[in-house]
C-alpha cells in the first residue's frame, strides 16, 4: 500500500528510525502507527540483542536529589562511544533514570529495568528505544540511593564521568561540597582504617613483608637475627599505616591544604562524614582498543 510521506515522518520523529525502515513498517500495518511502534520495538529488541555482545565502557554518570534533599540517587549508564555519551536524547534518559531511583524501592538494576521511567513507558523498553535509535550497546551498570540519617547529603559531579554523594553531620555547604570534590579526586576506599576489608590488608602486609625481606638481604649488615626480624616488623607496621591513611578518607591530605588531614579539617569544623559512594565511569571494565591501521589495511585489500 501507498504510505502518505507526513505519515512516515511522525513515525521517524517518534522512533529516530531511518525513513525506509519507517515505510517498511506503515506498509506492514496497513498505516497504522501504533502498530508500526510495537513492531519496530520488536525489530529494536533484536537489534538490542545483537549488540548486547558489545563492550559498553563510555557513559555518564547523573546525580539527582529528592524534593526534600533527604535522598540522592546517582546512576552509571553506559554506552560504547563518547560520541554517543554527550548525545542530547542519552543524556535525558539517563538524567530521567536518576530521577526515577530516588523515589523507588528498587535494590537491584533488574528491579529497576521493569520500573515505570514514565506513565507509557519501563525504564528496559526505554532503554531498547534509546538502544534502537543511537545504535550503540547500552546499559545501566549500578546505581547508588542515599538517604541521609544523621546529617545533610552533598554531592559533586567531575564533568559527566565521576560523581559522588556524601553525608556530613555538621559544618557548613562549603565544607560539604569540598569533602564531596575531596572524594572525587582521592578516591578513597571508606572512611576509617577498621572499615578497610581485611583481605586488602593482608595483601598488601604480605607484599611489604617481601620488600622487607629483600631490603634485609640486601643491607647484610650481620645483625642478629631477632634484630633483623624487629627491624622487618618496624618497617611493615609503617608501611601498613601509610597504606591505611592513603585508603581511607579520614586519613587522606585534604586536597585543598596538603598540610591539613581531612581528619583535622572535620575536627575544625566539628562534623563528621557518616556515609559516601564515589561512582566513575567505565571504572574496572576492559575498553575496546581500536587498531585503526589494521583498519584500514582490511579495508584497502578489499578496493
Amino acid at each position: 500500500m501507498t504510505v502518505a510521506a507526513s505519515v512516515v515522518k511522525e513515525l521517524r520523529e517518534r522512533t529516530g528510525a531511518g525513513m525506509m525502515e519507517c515505510k517498511k513498517a506503515l506498509q506492514e500495518v496497513n498505516g497504522d502507527i501504533e502498530a508500526a511502534i510495537e513492531l519496530m520495538r520488536k525489530s529494536g529488541q533484536a537489534k538490542a540483542a545483537k549488540k548486547s555482545g558489545r563492550i559498553a565502557a563510555e557513559g555518564l554518570i547523573a546525580i539527582k536529589p529528592s524534593v526534600d534533599a533527604k535522598t540522592m540517587a546517582m546512576v552509571e549508564v553506559n554506552c560504547e562511544t563518547d560520541f554517543v555519551a554527550k548525545d542530547e536524547n542519552f543524556r535525558t534518559f539517563v538524567e530521567a533514570v536518576a530521577n526515577s531511583i530516588v523515589y523507588t524501592s528498587c535494590n537491584s538494576v533488574e528491579e529497576l529495568l521493569v520500573h515505570p521511567l514514565s506513565a507509557e513507558t519501563t525504564v528496559q523498553a526505554a532503554l531498547e528505544g534509546l538502544i534502537m535509535k543511537l545504535g550503540e550497546n547500552m546499559r545501566i551498570r549500578r546505581f547508588e540511593r542515599l538517604v541521609a540519617n544523621n546529617g545533610r547529603l552533598f554531592s559533586y559531579r567531575h564533568g559527566t564521568r565521576i560523581g559522588v554523594v556524601v553525608e556530613v553531620e555538621g559544618g557548613d555547604d562549603s565544607l560539604g561540597k569540598d569533602l564531596a570534590m575531596h572524594i572525587a579526586a582521592s578516591n578513597p576506599m571508606c572512611i576509617e582504617p577498621h572499615q578497610v576489608p581485611a583481605e586488602a590488608v593482608a595483601k598488601e602486609r604480605e607484599i611489604f613483608m617481601a620488600q622487607a625481606e629483600m631490603e634485609a638481604n640486601k643491607e647484610g649488615s650481620g645483625k642478629p637475627a631477632h634484630v633483623i626480624a624487629m627491624i622487618k616488623e618496624k618497617k611493615v607496621e609503617g608501611r601498613i599505616r601509610k597504606f591505611l591513611s592513603e585508603v581511607t578518607l579520614l586519613g587522606q591530605m585534604f586536597v585543598k591544604d596538603q598540610k591539613t588531614s581531612v581528619e583535622k579539617l572535620l575536627q575544625q569544623h566539628q562534623a563528621k562524614v557518616h556515609q559516601f559512594r564515589r561512582l566513575e565511569v567505565g571504572e574496572g571494565l576492559e575498553k575496546k582498543k581500536e587498531d585503526f591501521a589494521a583498519q584500514v589495511a582490511a579495508q584497502a585489500k578489499l578496493a
